[in-house]
């Protein structure tokens, strides 16, 4: 499924709807089906002795081995010239055994499981597969241009960068862009989880695959297909699908060093007991495929998991290394805080409202493009600050403006004292703000303290992730006094203020060189080289590109608890794939010994084996169950604005692994 088309390399493809693997399927089914029904009829035929005569036996149960068994003899053959140990490998030389001892139906039986098993294997592997390309049936295929004035429908593959596209109540958007026009509330839990929907009004951020519910929306634009959030959602999870993390790895090396074992149990069951039945129940015993199989299966199945609850694993290796992780280093702008300032506080002098104060200062900042004036004109957006007759800025220091005549003055303590400005000589302590003191005709009227707010989920996703027992730290480039305020709010570990990019790089090869397993989360061009050094970095959705570039991990909706949830399925995936390691072990081993003292026939021993293969696979398989949504509470309009900006494109990870 592939095209010179933008979008049509995404999910808007036109045409026929079934690629080239759909149409195969079936016809690969069929074969499945009717090695499997041959094999039945030739072990009912065998053993209820319909079929009789030793030469005639032995010559059926040879040719079914052959024809049913042909996928299992198949990878044996490829595993000789590699010289790979695998489980086909050692399962094909029992096979030859017992038919060298005359156990046909033995024989039949094995081959009649194993290819049962395997075809389960391949339903519940392909569930994973097919999730990822249900995915791409979410976009529609004809969607609503707006043109010259007139809307008309158009195939989605004609959608260009720029066109609006008119959304109608019901409908699924089709392309990631900024809203132009009309106001409803849009259900985008399949991008960014969040369980309620979220108000859309102009200048807002919509995603592609999301559903609008109320209002028309005419949205410009930006992103199609595959560079779309939703396209990236599908192109991370298929990325995943080929990528083999370190426990993968692991699991292959030790599936083939259980291998090894089996044959050396085996010989050793033959030359103690000389009992050939007993030395093949070892071989067939084994069930390493269970770890081999349902370790990728697991992997796929908590990227495919972390992607539907708003987060982008680029690979399998950072969903690994996410598992393990024990520190979490936290920027502060833009990742705890929303980057930008707001006012938190107004101090009046005795016998001044806020209003008065606030109205006072917004008037002298109003021709101002400093960010703490802007910071005062959007709290004053209902007073309505007129225009002063004359102004007057002097940077770092503050305002000077004429005001139905009189001087108006907004800066800070200095400013105001170089003025001749009388300060009380005891003022309110400001939390970790900027102070902007203001002062009319000479006389103090109060102050105003602006600062960067915080997110409204940190204070609980970072108490979530010292409950599981990670170390969080906190690293800004914000002055002391300030970073002191943000840490006390949270209850980080430790912070460290006023660093340069380097410096946060230098501490994040300290704690790694220290033996921890550290993750980075930031969103700014100062946090890259931090990102990079880290063992996973996590960018957040609204950051740079820069820093989404050289992340491993992406939060689309910019919610802190997505991070907590991302780190919670990566240790879950952890857990169960350790556990299809000891399981493995454990079974495998009671099973070899109780073959060897002829307890397990061969016939028994293989349904241990496909018995104990399916276990660990469905045990792997429960990450692809669709999660329950969490409720993440009410989202304003200025939340939807600030978290729903949509990433751009990534590039390749850059994960580097502790």
């Amino acid at each position: 499924m592939s095209t010179d088309d933008p979008v049509v390399q995404g999910a808007l493809v036109s045409g026929d709807e079934h690629g080239p693997e759909e149409e195969h399927e079936p016809a690969f089914t069929r074969i499945a089906m009717a090695r499997i029904a041959l094999v039945a009829v030739a072990v009912a035929g065998v053993g209820l002795s319909v079929l009789e005569g030793t030469w005639l036996v032995g010559g059926i149960a040879v040719v079914v081995t052959l024809v049913g068994g042909f996928p299992i003899l198949e990878e044996a053959w490829e595993a000789i010239p590699a010289r790979r140990m695998t489980m086909e490998l050692s399962m094909t030389i029992a096979l030859l055994a017992a038919l060298a001892i005359g156990e046909f139906l033995t024989v039949l039986v094995i081959v009649l499981f194993v290819l049962i098993a395997e075809e389960i294997e391949k339903l519940t592997v392909g569930r994973g597969r097919r999730a990822i390309e249900d995915l791409l049936t979410f976009l529609p295929r004809r969607v609503f241009v707006r043109s010259g004035g007139e809307v008309r429908e158009v195939d989605a593959s004609e959608v260009r960068p720029g066109d609006v596209v008119v959304v109608k109540p019901g409908a699924r958007i089709p392309v990631d862009g900024t809203v132009l026009a009309g106001s409803s509330a849009v259900e985008q839990a399949a991008i960014t989880g969040e369980s309620l929907p979220v108000e859309k009004v102009p200048g807002t951020s919509v995603f592609a695959g999301t559903i609008n519910q109320t209002g028309t929306l005419d949205v410009c634009t930006e992103r199609l297909g595959r560079d779309t959030t939703f396209g990236r959602i599908v192109e991370a999870v298929e990325r995943a699908d080929r990528t083999r993390a370190p426990i993968q790895k692991t699991a292959n090396r030790l599936a083939g060093y259980l291998v090894y074992f089996t044959l050396a149990a085996a010989a050793v069951t033959f030359f103690v007991t000389r009992d050939a039945r007993a030395t093949i129940s070892v071989v067939i015993a084994a069930g390493a495929c269970g770890i081999a199989a349902g370790t990728p299966l697991a992997i796929l199945g908590a990227i495919g998991r972390a992607a539907r609850q708003g987060s982008i694993i680029k690979g399998g290796i950072a969903l690994e290394v996410l598992g393990r992780a024990d520190t979490i280093v936290l920027d502060k702008t833009g990742t705890l805080t929303f980057g930008r300032p707001e006012v938190v506080a107004l101090r009046p002098a005795l016998g001044l409202s806020d209003g008065e104060l606030l109205e006072t200062a917004a008037t002298a900042e109003r021709p101002s493009e400093h960010a703490l004036a802007r910071a005062i004109l959007a709290r004053a957006a209902d007073v309505k600050p007129r225009d002063p007759e004359q102004f007057e800025a002097f940077p770092g220091k503050g305002v000077r403006a004429i005001v139905d005549g009189v001087e108006v003055l907004a800066g800070s303590r200095a400013f105001l004292a170089g003025r001749d400005v009388r300060l009380p000589e005891v003022l309110p302590e400001a939390h970790g703000g900027t102070e902007i003191f203001v002062a009319r005709a000479g006389t103090f009227l109060g102050s105003i303290e602006v600062a960067d707010t915080l997110r409204g989920e940190a204070v609980e996703a970072v108490r979530s992730l010292r409950t599981m027992g990670l170390r969080t730290v906190l690293l800004t480039g914000d002055a002391r006094p300030v970073a002191e305020a943000i840490a006390s709010q949270l209850g980080v570990d430790e912070v460290r203020a006023e660093l340069l990019p380097h410096d946060k790089v230098q501490r994040v090869r300290e704690l790694t060189q220290e033996g921890h397993t550290v993750v980075m989360v930031g969103d700014g061009v100062n946090d890259a080289p931090a990102l990079v050094e880290a063992s996973v970095g996590i960018a957040m959705g609204s950051g740079t590109d820069v820093a989404r570039e050289c992340a491993s991990v992406v939060l689309i909706g910019d919610d802190l608890l997505k991070l907590v949830e991302t780190l919670r399925i990566a240790r879950r995936c952890r857990r169960i794939i350790h556990a299809n390691f000891a399981g493995t072990i454990l079974i495998d081993g009671a099973a070899m010994a109780l073959a060897a003292v002829g307890i397990l026939t061969p016939i028994l021993a293989s349904v241990v084996h496909v018995g104990s293969e399916l276990a660990f696979i469905l045990n792997s398989a429960r990450l692809l169950t669709r999660p329950a949504r969490a409720s993440s509470g009410a989202r304003s309009v200025e939340d939807a604005t600030t978290q729903g900006k949509a990433a751009a494109p990534w590039g390749a990870s850059r994960t580097r692994v502790a």
